[in-house]
């Protein structure tokens, strides 16, 4: 805190020092503003559909230093007693009355404020897999005739104890000219007894961790010396212009010799690009960029190696190849240290991958004493139960109708987006990215504006809008929910919710609840014995929990049960490239867990089309 609130008391002073973590945007705040209107002052952008009257409850905060206000009537209202014990407040009713630090929990931030990479804390380990050593090597002479690499692996041995058994060719190739032009005294990077790079001193040792998505691309550069991550970057999934789904890349894959090449170097030049911005961005040097882990669902994995997925796209629909894997990443191209491996964690079964693992092995699931369900939302959803000593996972095909894929006025998270919706006293709020005009709605609001419907009543159980409701409109013979008209687009077409729209919201959410249920089932647990469920994933982090509850999306439980944990896979992928233990733990993370293909159920078809009704979470038996 500043120096001024030391000396002056609180109840003197006309401003008081706010900061709001995690965006660590901090300032001063007028005695009798609120954290919201404080926030907003700051350029953190805070959910507020009802424009602060207190109504809608998405402008969660968490007090972590400091003295606030006394709650409020609407912050009781919209408030657990837990909650309101904990320190959370509404930012919109909430004043300061002392000096404050905010923790502002990812729900209650609007997506200008997400770059989709962020997770949780990544657990570090003191073995990475690269480790550089300063190393003065005897100059070369006539009485003293080793090979310049030999001369290096010597010296390794007799000044760190480093057993060194193998070079890679390329380091044997730049040595000579290396040692030379630094006088002898060079950075050596050792990874398993193989000398991987040769460079001057001092010389960063950095990582590469990427989870691949279906839909979108998360880059993380890491300090592997530290473990400090340096810079993370975002980016679509260029591989999208082959197909949506991960199936629709496959056939693509199998259409025509070139086709798995195709999707392979799409991937590639997404990560080339990525490297490239990251290292500027950074100041560093793709040439030291030692290591990099991928995670992927398993059509990810095989489609970024080129492997066969003809196998993978068929009942019993079995990988080309379950174990983790270590390759030399210029074998594909990937624009890194000419010595530097790639490593790819182990698949489970189907399409459950090493994203899965990597997020199981974030979220720390194994090592759960009590019923546990962990979802990572996306294209491809998968699904992991934790009870009775088992791990059990299932993949979902959720499709990209909660990326704004198949929806008719859907689109990324950007700015005009919107994200949040409600309805007060017959009137639409709508609250978009950066306040901009609408122009398209995005996941969270794709979600919240289907369980507003169907809690005012405008579509029914069955996903059906009903006739007489004076807001649902017939345009071109198909019936819609204008949220933005086009007078208020000034001429622009509506921008709304279809009736097609629903039905594409109904087929995800029944394919997520069917996965879960399925799992709970094959346990013999019910969801009210699940003292926890963790909800991954970009979009899995932002989305309104009460929403996806409404639908049945997700289990009836308490909101103090669930926990949104962004990127997992990201971390997990984070970890396993900073540790050998910890890609020991991945393994046999994959090793233990169970794997449910549902298509095979003989009541999967039952249950998915039950599962389409916008009812609260119908769990079938257990």
């Amino acid at each position: 805190m500043t120096e001024r609130s030391e000396q002056e008391p609180p109840e003197l002073q006309d401003t008081f020092r706010i900061e709001f973590e995690p965006v660590g945007r901090r300032g001063n705040c007028p005695r009798g503003m609120t954290l919201l209107q404080c926030a907003q002052q700051l350029g953190v952008a805070l959910a507020a559909v009802c424009n602060g009257a207190g109504t809608c409850g998405r402008c969660k905060v968490v007090l972590s230093v400091g003295t606030l206000s006394t709650p409020t009537s609407s912050e009781y209202l919209q408030l657990t007693d837990a909650q309101l014990a904990a320190g959370m407040r509404l930012a919109c009713q909430a004043r300061p009355e002392s000096d404050c630090i905010i923790h502002i929990p990812p729900e209650s931030m609007t997506t200008t404020q997400r770059t989709q990479v962020e997770g949780l804390q990544a657990i570090q380990g003191d073995d990475p897999p690269v480790v550089t050593y300063l190393l003065p090597v005897p100059p070369a002479s006539l009485s003293d005739a080793d090979g310049d690499v030999d001369r290096i692996t010597r010296t390794l041995a007799e000044l760190n104890g480093i057993t060194c058994e193998d070079a890679d060719i390329e380091v044997i190739r730049s040595t000579p000219s290396t040692m030379r032009e630094h006088n002898w005294t060079v950075a050596a990077s050792v990874r398993d007894k193989e000398l991987v790079a040769v460079g001057p001193w001092p010389s960063s040792t950095l990582g590469l961790a990427v989870d691949l998505g279906t839909t979108k691309i998360a880059a993380y550069l890491l300090d592997l010396t530290t473990g400090e991550t340096l810079g993370m970057l975002g980016a679509m999934n260029p591989q999208i212009r082959y197909g949506e789904d991960v199936v629709t890349r496959m056939a693509h894959a199998l259409s025509s010799p070139s086709g798995a090449g195709d999707l392979s170097s799409a991937a590639i030049g997404a990560l080339n690009d990525m490297v490239t911005q990251l290292t500027e961005e950074t100041g560093t040097d793709p040439d030291r960029i030692l290591e990099a882990v991928v995670v992927g669902n398993t059509a990810m994995h095989h489609l970024l190696l080129g492997l066969p997925v003809e196998q993978l796209s068929r009942s019993p629909y079995v990988p080309a190849i379950r174990e983790s894997l270590d390759i030399k990443a210029r074998t594909l191209g990937l624009n890194i240290s000419p010595g530097a491996y790639l490593h790819l964690p182990p698949n489970i079964a189907g399409f459950v991958g090493g994203d899965h693992v990597a997020m199981l092995l974030a979220t720390q699931v194994a090592n759960a004493t009590n019923p546990v369900l962990a979802i990572d939302i996306g294209t491809n959803t998968e699904v992991c139960l934790a009870a009775h000593g088992k791990l059990t996972s299932a993949s979902c095909a959720s499709g990209p109708a909660f990326e704004g894929g198949h929806i008719r006025d859907g689109m990324r998270a950007a700015p005009g987006a919107i994200e949040h919706i409600d309805i007060e006293d017959g009137k639409v709020l709508l609250q978009t990215i950066d306040g901009a005009e609408p122009v398209g709605l995005c996941g969270s609001g794709i979600l919240d504006g289907l369980a507003t419907l169907l809690q005012h009543g405008i579509v029914d159980r069955m996903g059906r809008f009903k006739k007489d409701d004076p807001r649902v409109m017939t345009m071109d013979g198909k019936r819609e929910f204008v949220l933005v008209s086009s007078e208020q687009r000034n001429g622009k077409p509506d921008l709304g919710l279809t009736q097609q729209d629903v039905r594409q919201l109904q087929l995800a959410k029944s394919a997520i609840e069917t996965g879960i249920a399925a799992l709970l089932q094959n346990a013999s647990l019910r969801q009210e014995e699940l003292s926890s469920i963790i909800v991954a994933g970009a979009f899995g982090t932002y989305i309104d929990l009460s929403s996806a509850i409404a639908i049945g999306m997700l289990p009836s439980l308490p909101l103090e049960r669930f926990r949104q944990v962004g990127n997992a896979a990201g971390t997990g992928a984070k970890m396993a490239l900073s540790s050998i233990s910890m890609r020991n733990e991945a393994r046999t993370i994959a090793r233990a867990t169970g794997y449910v293909e549902l298509a095979v159920s003989p009541d999967f078809m039952k249950q998915f089309v039950q599962n389409t009704y916008l009812e609260p979470f119908a769990q079938n038996g257990g």
